[in-house]
């Protein structure tokens, strides 16, 4: 066991898709169905229970990640402050669960699921493959960062809005405004936009720097409209006029 706790790891680099990526995949899918099946079985008290379980759990993954850096002798301040999106997420989506914001929710929903689902499919876990420590805490970060923005709207009813696009378009860039500026400070690479990550990701696609944060930014907002799409559907569907019923 100790093998895929240290620092110096020979047990292979991470296999996109490999037989562990695709059980965490797996995992991850069977979570959310079971949430989605038994979400009318659950009471007040059940879904406060709920809620606070992923938030702990979102927290103690996350820590596990920074102690385990810490001991092994890798935290630095140009790599391990949680800058990146997603580890902004944690405390936010924490914060969401044990208070029910709707605010932080418009971002989770938004930011937090298409961010998070990019890094749980492409995670960069560097020479970490699973089943390392390293490489299996990336991929239940993440995924539970998907199941938290997905839980909020599935089990506790909340929803986005038009106007709330824009308010996470908006918040993103002046994040990203704001991260551009640490990461001249310090000289690193919070949110990948001083450069692309090393391991292979959506980036890789989007072209040269700085260009591909341009074609970021389109990306982003494709992926807003793409999980805005079910509540046009929904909100279609509660307009459209319903049959006449014949009198008997």
């Amino acid at each position: 066991m100790e093998q895929y706790f240290v620092r110096d790891y020979t047990g292979g680099s991470f296999i996109l898709f490999g037989a562990w990526h695709m059980g965490f995949i797996g995992f991850f899918i069977l979570f959310n169905l079971l949430i989605i099946l038994s979400r009318k079985r659950l009471d007040l008290l059940g879904r406060k229970k709920f809620r606070y379980g992923l938030a702990i759990s979102s927290i103690v993954v996350e820590s596990s990640w920074h102690i385990w850096s810490a001991v092994v002798g890798l935290w630095n301040v140009q790599e391990y402050l949680p800058l990146h999106l997603c580890s902004v997420f944690v405390i936010l989506n924490s914060i969401m669960l044990f208070t029910r914001s709707y605010r932080i929710y418009e971002f989770s929903y938004f930011l937090g699921i298409a961010g998070a689902l990019q890094a749980f499919l492409t995670p960069d876990a560097g020479i970490y493959g699973l089943p390392h420590f390293r490489a299996a805490q990336t991929l239940l970060a993440h995924g539970l960062l998907i199941t938290e923005g997905l839980y909020m709207t599935i089990v506790e009813g909340f929803r986005p809005t038009w106007g709330s696009i824009k308010r996470v378009m908006i918040g993103a860039n002046i994040y990203m405004a704001f991260v551009g500026l640490v990461n001249w400070l310090l000289g690193s690479n919070y949110m990948f936009i001083a450069h692309k990550p090393a391991t292979a990701s959506l980036l890789d696609v989007l072209g040269p720097w700085p260009w591909y944060i341009l074609s970021l930014e389109v990306v982003g907002l494709v992926m807003c409209l793409v999980l805005y799409i079910p509540f046009i559907l929904m909100d279609a569907f509660k307009k459209k006029p319903q049959p006449v019923q014949a009198g008997g």
